[in-house]
């Protein structure tokens, strides 16, 4: 397969299985912890209640953002032909992009922004590339 294509195939592959993860975790906290009389699909109810939950209600989120991203950058880093640590931080940086939008459209606590973005992207798609490079050298 040709080089280029290839590593185009890297990103899309790693954000769309890294987006399945993540919307997989986020779906299933929903059932974990219920938030009483609000449809979680409705954006404009979960923006008034965001700031007003408990801490336990934003577990899943961290880890759907978290482990969406690490997860998309491995595969990312497993599928590009070269530069597999960058192609896996480009993951990272996509899927920080999108968490940046979600904390302004879903405006939380600022400590759950504060960590959401410091933590689950760009250190989960360098820990993903480093897992991608270990699994890379030792095939």
């Amino acid at each position: 397969m040709n080089p280029i294509l290839r590593n185009v195939l890297a990103v899309i592959a790693g954000w769309l299985v890294g987006s399945f993860v993540n919307m997989g975790l986020i779906t299933m906290g929903h059932s974990v912890f219920p938030i009483g009389g609000v449809d979680p699909n409705d954006m404009n109810a979960l923006a008034e209640v965001m700031p007003t939950l408990e801490a336990n209600f934003f577990i899943f989120p961290f880890l759907g953002h978290a482990l969406g991203t690490l997860i998309g950058a491995v595969v990312a880093g497993l599928i590009a032909v070269n530069n597999k640590m960058k192609f896996s931080l480009a993951i990272g940086g996509l899927f920080l992009l999108g968490g940046i939008a979600v904390n302004y459209m879903l405006p939380g606590p600022t400590w759950f922004a504060v960590v959401d973005i410091l933590l689950a992207y760009i250190p989960m798609a360098w820990i993903g590339g480093k897992i991608a490079l270990k699994a890379s050298k030792t095939n």
